[in-house]
């Protein structure tokens, strides 16, 4: 059976609706025609100069990423700008590319759970519900709050979240010693949601994309923290989801072949 770009958009807007996005985002089909039929799938957390590159080597037709491409309304499409190229490599070469962001992280079963259950913690809620409630999705929203049994030792809870998520470093804010009771775990950029992790209880707080002043608010609030980077919180819970589209596919009488990138990295390295 051909799997055309409108049965991707089918399976994951009933996944991770697009409704749920935070108003701010842009989420769904950037480039493309719902018509056509798709070859391979390229998976990216971002669609990059190499993704796309590496997409047209692998003979992928669609990109499914979780970062928009279009993320801001763009004035112009030229190649003067990056997203202009971009945008013209695509077209040119027939390559589609779909985005699913803030409305995965949001959903049951999205992101921010998955990241969640990847720490250890099977039993939390939500921090902040989503805005929308005729999306069919009740139990939707950003970030994820976990009430501990027994209260755990930062410098354990560190340990774990480095191990977990692979990072080759973390950034903490907090004493070794400081015994942690209930943890807010926001993946990506989760900054916006501190207050309200605050007001819930949380007297530790993983994300990502951190800043000093955010930071030194936490210390003096004597709230910890644990940034492990935007890219570790997001793309090793995309590739679990991505494994949960895999098996829809073949439920759906699919045998497309879904390759995970060699371009996506984290842009930071140690020195």
């Amino acid at each position: 059976m051909l799997l055309k770009v409108k049965d991707i958009e089918n399976i994951m807007e009933e996944y991770a609706p697009s409704i749920l996005k935070e108003s701010y985002d842009n989420v769904g089909l950037m480039i493309g025609e719902s018509a056509e039929n798709v070859t391979k799938i390229l998976v990216a957390l971002d669609c990059t100069m190499d993704v796309i590159r590496e997409a047209k080597n692998k003979g992928c037709n669609f990109i499914l990423t979780h970062h928009p491409l279009l993320f801001v309304k763009p004035k112009t499409i030229t190649t003067d700008t990056l997203v202009g190229r971009k945008v013209i490599e695509l077209i040119k070469n027939g390559i589609n590319v779909y985005s699913s962001h803030t409305n995965l992280d949001s959903v049951k079963g999205g992101l921010n759970d998955i990241v969640t259950e990847i720490l250890g913690f099977s039993k939390y809620k939500i921090i902040e519900m989503s805005e929308t409630n005729d999306s069919g999705k009740t139990d939707a929203g950003i970030g994820r709050l976990v009430i501990l049994d027994e209260p755990m030792r930062f410098e354990s809870l560190c340990e774990n979240v480095k191990r977990t998520l692979k990072a080759e470093f973390i950034r903490v804010v907090g004493k070794d010693d400081k015994l942690v009771n209930t943890i807010a775990i926001i993946n990506g950029s989760g900054e916006d949601f501190f207050s309200e992790s605050i007001k819930l209880g949380a007297d530790c707080i993983i994300t990502g994309d951190t800043k000093y002043h955010g930071a030194c608010d936490l210390l003096e609030q004597n709230i910890a923290l644990i940034d492990a980077g935007h890219f570790k919180t997001e793309w090793i819970p995309f590739k679990v989801f991505i494994e949960k589209f895999k098996k829809q596919l073949i439920k759906d009488g699919y045998d497309n072949e879904v390759i995970i990138s060699k371009c996506t990295f984290d842009p930071y390295k140690i020195k």
